[in-house]
């Protein structure tokens, strides 16, 4: 038996724009299924070397939307670390030029943020993609490209989507 973990995401992502988010609870038990789904024989991993997804928030003291990221990322094989909440710029930097992941999550909350942003794309491996959250890019549509933000999630549905569109690209063996 193949099951196809790529199509359970793509029809889980679909019903979400159709519907709108669930709940936290039901949130977390989407998560939990896509897991188990994972986890069973015959279930096709998404890629060959799961990518790194470091995290990490620069003003937010909260992180609700990264520990749902969390979760998505965990249930769908990322590798992940967390640098953990209201971190500094050259403390993302700093881990990113050590760890060189594939990806750079963080939720952005505050205007005062922009410098901090500019620095981190101007400062960590050029190949690392920030993939980035919260409500300041919709206050501030253009915050992202003069940021050099790869690509802005509105929520959970967008970042597994993302992960679904841009899968080969990071699906590279450990250089």
């Amino acid at each position: 038996m193949n099951n196809d973990l790529k199509a359970t995401i793509g029809a889980l992502v679909a019903r979400w724009r159709r519907e709108g988010l669930p709940s936290h609870d039901a949130l977390a038990a989407e998560a939990d299924a896509l897991a188990t789904l994972a986890g069973e024989p015959g279930t096709a991993p998404l890629w060959r070397t799961p990518p790194l997804l470091l995290t990490a928030t620069l003003d937010d003291a909260l992180g609700q939307g990264l520990a749902v990221i969390h979760r998505f990322a965990d249930a769908v094989g990322l590798r992940r670390s967390h640098l953990g909440l209201t971190v500094s710029a050259e403390a993302v930097i700093d881990a990113c030029r050590a760890a060189k992941p594939a990806l750079l999550g963080m939720t952005v909350l505050q205007f005062d943020s922009e410098e901090d942003l500019a620095l981190i794309r101007r400062e960590i491996p050029t190949d690392t993609r920030m993939v980035l959250g919260g409500p300041l890019f919709k206050a501030d549509p253009e915050l992202a490209e003069r940021c050099g933000v790869d690509f802005v999630a509105g929520h959970v549905g967008d970042f597994l989507q993302y992960l679904l569109d841009h899968r080969e690209a990071l699906d590279v063996l450990p250089g």
